[in-house]
Formats: C-alpha cells, structure tokens, sequence
C-alpha cells in the first residue's frame, strides 16, 4: 500500500484527499518510484477544478513532477536501475502516471537522471519549467541574442525559467506582472525590465523599452482580455506563444492586428516538446548544462509537507509566489 492523493469530484483545494491505495507494479516500459519531492503546477489546479484539457475519472490521480529514487524497473526500462535518483519530465497524462504519492509508476522515456548537486526538492522543481521554456523560446521562437522577449506571469516557475534561458541567449527580457509587488526580486532574477500592467501604461513602457519596435517574442500563459494588448505591444512580424489559459474571461482573436504586423499567434504546449524524442533529447541536454553551469537555477517559492498538500494547493493559487511551490516526503523537511 501506499498514501496517495486523489479528488472525488471537481472543487476547490479543499477536495484534495490522501487515501491508502495498492501499489500497481510497473508495466514493461515504466518505473516504480519512491517519491522524495513533488513538484506543483498550476495545470495540477486546473485539472482539480475541472478546467484543463484532460478529464478526471474519479477517484483520480493527479501530478506531473516528481524526484525520488528507483523501486523496481518494467521488463523493458533496463537502463536504470533500482537505488538511482531521478526526476520526471511531465508524461501525456497528468492522471494516469499522478506523481501525488510516497509511490508512483511513471513512464521509463519522461525518467532522467539529474545532476547529483541537485538536491530532490530541486529536481522536482526543474523539468516543468524548463523544458516548456526552451521549447517556446529555442525551438519554436529561434530567440535570438539583442531581440526583447516579453514574459507575462512572469513570477512563476515558466516565466523565470523563460527569463534565465533568455539571459543564456543574449536576449533582453522585459518581465510582466499585474503589480510593482515583485518589481524587485524580478529584477534580481535576471530580468533587464519589469512592468506593472495594472499600474502603469503598459503600452508607453513597452514602446519606450523597445525604441518603438515593440517585443520579437510573446510568451504568455494567461490569454483572457489581455492578449489584445500583448498584441499591440508585439513588434512587426513577431510571434506571441500562448501556452495556458489561467484567465477565466474569454479571449478575443485581434485579426486586424495580427494581420497588420503579420504576427504569427501560436498555441505551445510542453508535450510538443517531450512527444518528440529528438527534441526531447535536445531539451535535457540543453537544461542538464545548464544547471550544471549554474546559468539554469530553480527558484523555490516554499516548500510544503505532504500531509499539508491542501495548504499547497491554496498557496499555489494565491499569487503570492516567486517560483516553484514544492512538496516535499522526505523526513524532517
């Protein structure tokens, strides 16, 4: 048996449940694990509330990242091997592999073996963030050294891993949050410029900051009203990623903009990326680098105990956070 998290109908944090559940064994090309941090994603709330692009069959699952230690391999994972550390890549399934428990089967092809200086609550905090940055601003923007890069939600785990990548490159990249209230510790996180969109004419800052050029690179996990005015601060032939949609409110297609400035308006999510082995091969090697060089560093908001996975989840969405929310099982944490 293992202690597992699970919800029975779609809800607030509040319908998070650890139940006592069997321990599946591994299937041919999956690994069992012992689960030593988990890390939180907004996506993980969404699903919870009924609001992502997979159902829950309830009871369900739920998680994408985690960090332990190697159980028991599947007949066809052979390439590791039990006693090893590693962390997970989000699967295709936020459910069916849910990384929410003191154990959890997870597919052998998403496993990697991260840097031994990493400690588990960092691992766990890592694959997330930073293949989904590398995938938008890399592969899919060709960003490229001098050009601006306009991170909405910036505050979060994406949009600070989409500030160190943008560093890594040469690019210039101009934070967005709703307030001044995190002004400072972004600036410190290696972002060139911080707006405030609530707080101040956005537009005027952007125009200002770019020469009037406007930004090359959008990279925006909200949508919602707001993308009009991403829009208009995109530059002539620029590319706006949107990949999430945290806004509740509708999202309008600005078509006579966008035909305009002949901009390129694309939706971009991380299983693009991890779907495809070659690029997936690319994006660890990239981000394993990186951390190894210190260019790539998560940033943990707070770390929280199993049993208080309830507060996490309050925590995650409150908006309070600079960087990764964790759960940690390892004792005394």
């Amino acid at each position: 048996m293992t202690r597992a998290v699970r919800f029975y109908q779609y809800g607030g944090p509040e319908v998070l449940k650890i139940d006592d559940i069997d321990v599946p064994a591994p299937g041919p090309d999956e690994v069992l694990i012992r689960v030593k941090a988990i890390g939180l994603n907004r996506a993980e709330s969404m699903f919870r509330s009924g609001q992502y692009l997979e159902q829950a069959e309830f009871p369900s699952r739920l998680g994408y990242e985690a960090a332990g230690i190697v159980e028991s391999v599947g007949t066809h994972a052979g390439q590791f091997a039990v006693g090893e550390h590693v962390s997970l890549i989000p699967p295709s399934s936020i459910a069916r592999w849910g990384t929410y428990a003191e154990l959890a089967v997870v597919p052998a092809a998403m496993l990697v073996r991260h840097p031994a200086s990493l400690s588990f609550v960092q691992a766990a905090a890592v694959w997330m963030q930073y293949v989904t940055a590398w995938g938008a601003l890399v592969h899919v923007a060709k960003l490229q050294a001098g050009e601006f890069v306009l991170i909405t939600a910036a505050s979060s785990s994406v949009g600070l891993a989409a500030i160190q990548i943008a560093n890594q490159l040469g690019a210039i990249p101009i934070a967005v949050s709703r307030t001044r209230a995190k002004g400072q510790a972004l600036l410190d996180a290696g972002a060139a410029h911080v707006l405030a969109s609530e707080q101040e004419d956005f537009l005027r800052q952007v125009e200002r900051i770019t020469d009037g050029k406007g930004a090359r690179v959008i990279f925006d996990p909200v949508g919602g009203p707001f993308l009009e005015t991403l829009v208009d601060a995109a530059g002539e032939s620029a590319i706006v990623l949107i990949y999430g949609a945290l806004s509740s409110a509708p999202t309008p297609f600005p078509l006579f903009k966008v035909l305009g400035k002949s901009l390129a308006l694309r939706g971009y999510l991380l299983h693009e990326i991890s779907s495809r082995p070659d690029l997936l091969d690319a994006a660890k090697a990239y981000v394993i680098a990186g951390l190894e060089a210190g260019t790539l560093k998560p940033l943990i908001a707070r770390t929280f105990d199993f049993e208080q996975i309830v507060d996490a989840h309050r925590y995650l969405e409150s908006g309070e956070q600079l960087g990764k929310v964790v759960v940690s099982l390892e004792s005394g944490s």
